[in-house]
């Protein structure tokens, strides 16, 4: 991934979140050593590889114990099970941040103890507005970000991007060969109908009140009940993402950056690439919950993930883009064309970043999901 891209990528958030690029990057190399004892990380499955847990340990002392969990309602429903215990860092998704703040699970973050320059200034102003300040008060540091767009056959179902569009997935021709995620599925499907005009209201408005929302999904769900017999598989987690091309006969779907970047590198033919709509795109931070025993801990680990070392393997692993400033220049090659195949031209600037989505958004989306899923 080249310097200018990651700066390019901003572009895209700033339309939605309203901030300005990132000065240049200054490599830094240092990093602030916690206490020596444990740390419980709570992360997405994947996220945290053996190579990085290793480093961490041995850079700063600290014991890392990490958890994984599949999809951002697993992290919630845990969290709101133990009321805030059990663990010292967890790594939501920057639009569900407020969902947790609702229920007092997580607590504001310290921000003298962050060392900021270590992070992308741009990302880090974008997420105020994305969900990780509420109340004036900041819950989550950015430290990645990673899109939802279009996994295809290379064989049998090429794209290109400019005409490569969510459209695709529901062509009569796709019939038994596409895998999507309920509820982003439903979203990806009111993208292409917006475009198509087949909309009441614009689908950003959606996440704004409940009376729009209803609107748009009450057209959006007899189109995705119309052609459910596209969907060969659906997914929730990573695992089934990409079992649905592995083993079930799927060509095409929507999926994570990282799910296609698996199967490519696996030897499959798989591409992924942004569709003309705008790719789905996600940030994600860590947040430390309100009864994490070792928060001194908590800090080390989250000022390590920004260090550029940190980054790159964190990136070079799950093919997510990581906000660490100076990450970039450790990348491998692999990543690096894997990120310039998925957002070529114009791709970057296009991107549709996730609104908010507040609790009743996440419940509304819910019922709408299980429309889908039961028809």
């Amino acid at each position: 991934m080249t310097h200018v891209n990651r700066r390019i990528l901003l572009k895209g958030a700033a339309a939605t979140a309203g901030f300005a690029l990132a000065a240049p990057f200054v490599s830094r190399t240092g990093f602030a050593a916690g206490s020596s004892g444990t740390v419980n990380i709570f992360a997405w499955a994947g996220y945290i590889s053996d190579d990085m847990l290793a480093a961490f340990e041995k850079d700063t002392g600290i014991k890392p114990v990490y958890t994984p969990y599949g999809t951002n309602d697993e992290l919630l429903n845990q969290m709101r099970s133990s009321n805030g215990t059990g663990y010292d860092v967890i790594w939501p998704a920057v639009d569900r941040v407020p969902n947790y703040v609702e229920f007092n699970l997580i607590q504001p973050i310290d921000e003298s103890k962050v060392l900021w320059d270590r992070a992308l200034s741009s990302a880090v102003k974008g997420s105020e507005t994305l969900g990780a300040v509420v109340g004036g008060k900041r819950y989550q540091v950015p430290t990645d970000w990673g899109t939802e767009a279009i996994s295809f056959d290379k064989n049998t179902s090429p794209l290109e991007y400019g005409t490569a569009s969510y459209g695709d997935i529901w062509k009569p021709e796709m019939a038994g060969e596409a895998t999507v995620r309920g509820h982003s599925g439903l979203v990806g499907l009111g993208l292409w109908m917006e475009a198509q005009g087949k909309l009441p209201k614009p689908m950003r408005d959606s996440f704004k009140d409940e009376a729009t929302m209803r609107a748009n999904y009450d057209a959006i769900i007899v189109e995705a009940i119309a052609r459910k017999g596209n969907i060969a598989q659906f997914w929730s987690n990573e695992n089934e993402a990409q079992g649905a091309f592995r083993a079930n006969g799927v060509t095409i779907g929507q999926t994570w950056d990282s799910s296609a970047a698996g199967l490519a590198k696996e030897g499959l033919p798989i591409g992924f690439v942004a569709p003309k709509e705008g790719a789905l795109t996600w940030m994600e931070g860590v947040s430390i919950p309100v009864g994490a025993a070792n928060v001194e801990q908590a800090y080390a680990f989250l000022n390590w993930v920004l260090t550029p070392e940190a980054g790159a393997l964190y990136a070079n692993h799950t093919s997510i883009n990581t906000t660490a400033v100076g990450a970039e220049k450790l990348l491998s090659e692999s990543s690096q064309a894997f990120f310039k195949a998925a957002y070529p031209g114009d791709a970057l600037e296009k991107l549709w970043w996730w609104p908010v989505q507040e609790n009743w958004f996440v419940a509304l989306r819910n019922e709408y999901q299980d429309k889908f899923l039961s028809a």
